[in-house]
């Protein structure tokens, strides 16, 4: 069902919603009441219960008519349960929601109104307020630190330090635009990376295909954050560890990759040193081996990558932070938009 088909009073976007949930009963109900009073509709909206422990899942009842219901018995991870969903999609754009994301009534308003003003970009991402914190932000776009670190700028700092529009190098997942055919051509989330970093992996990816990325200040969400895994637990930790060598081994570039890589190996040591502080040496370990067991398949995928980019070393080197004092502090990297030239995303 779309939602067109309800008889709402109100305008349409051809944007199928896409939220992927996880033992998501406490926040679902408020993200989906959030869509409901949007100013613009979304054609679809599409609810994967993601193998949740039973007495957890959502139950198709607790849903309105007009979300489509999807039900997984195994969790396929935030990757493998959108790309799930992007199958089931008909429109030119997916827009992807976490379920503890709560939507601002213009949100899609805002996004097509951007999406008109910068019709050769492909990829949006929305301004995340913290929503249990006011007067403070969640996130605005992913930076991609030279040492391999990708961060939410913005996360926990000032409302004051909102930037306009600008670009990105990556744009966070929990409340995301793409272009669906875009989306498509890359092949989607890497399913292997299963959750945390899969986001900036495809983003990366985009990016060398010549795809921007453009962080959207009226587009906004407040957004809880590890309302389903946890800040510092171990299972955000094994995943983030092990994706973060993946995307820096998949994606990085030429002579790039063999400058960045002893500073990449050295925060890396540094991270799992300070990991003992939080008693996750040893969870920390396992990810790093089992990211390096894993390291022949992204060598591969990284030869394909590398052969198919149009975007030169240089230029994925000047789009990457480079100042430790933005690393620390998370610092939003949000820069003038280059005026629209031919391209891939054209």
């Amino acid at each position: 069902m779309t939602l067109s088909d309800t008889g709402l009073d109100r305008p349409v976007a051809d944007v199928a919603v896409l939220i992927v949930a996880y033992r998501s009963r406490a926040t679902l109900d408020q993200c989906i009441a959030a869509l409901a009073a949007q100013t613009v509709m979304p054609r679809q909206v599409f609810v994967l219960e993601n193998g949740s422990p039973v007495d957890e899942r959502i139950d198709p009842a607790m849903l309105p008519d007009w979300v489509n219901f999807v039900a997984s018995e195994d969790n396929l991870g935030f990757a493998g349960g959108n790309n799930r969903l992007a199958e089931m999609a008909d429109c030119e754009w997916l827009a992807l929601l976490n379920p503890d994301a709560f939507a601002r009534p213009d949100w899609l308003e805002q996004f097509l109104i951007a999406a008109d003003r910068y019709p050769d970009i492909s990829l949006f991402g929305s301004t995340q307020y913290a929503a249990n914190y006011p007067g403070l932000l969640d996130g605005v776009g992913d930076v991609y630190h030279a040492t391999g670190l990708a961060y939410r700028a913005g996360y926990m700092r000032p409302v004051a330090l909102l930037p306009d529009d600008g670009e990105v190098f990556a744009i966070c997942g929990a409340a995301a635009f793409w272009r669906r055919w875009v989306f498509d051509a890359l092949g989607g989330f890497d399913e292997r990376f299963f959750c945390y970093n899969e986001d900036v992996d495809l983003a990366y990816r985009a990016k060398l295909q010549g795809y921007r990325a453009v962080q959207l200040r009226d587009a906004a969400v407040e957004h809880l954050g590890y309302a389903s895994s946890g800040r510092r637990s171990e299972f955000a930790t094994y995943y983030g560890v092990r994706n973060r060598l993946w995307v820096f081994l998949k994606n990085t570039p030429g002579w790039l990759f063999w400058v960045l890589s002893p500073l990449h190996a050295g925060i890396t040591l540094l991270l799992w040193l300070s990991a003992a502080r939080f008693g996750q040496f040893t969870v920390f370990g396992r990810a790093l081996g089992d990211a390096l067991k894993g390291r022949h398949e992204m060598m591969a995928s990284r030869r394909e990558i590398q052969r198919g980019r149009v975007t030169s070393a240089w230029k994925i080197a000047r789009a990457m932070s480079w100042n430790p004092a933005r690393l620390l502090t998370r610092a939003p990297d949000v820069r003038p938009i280059s005026a629209a030239r031919p391209g891939p995303s054209d």
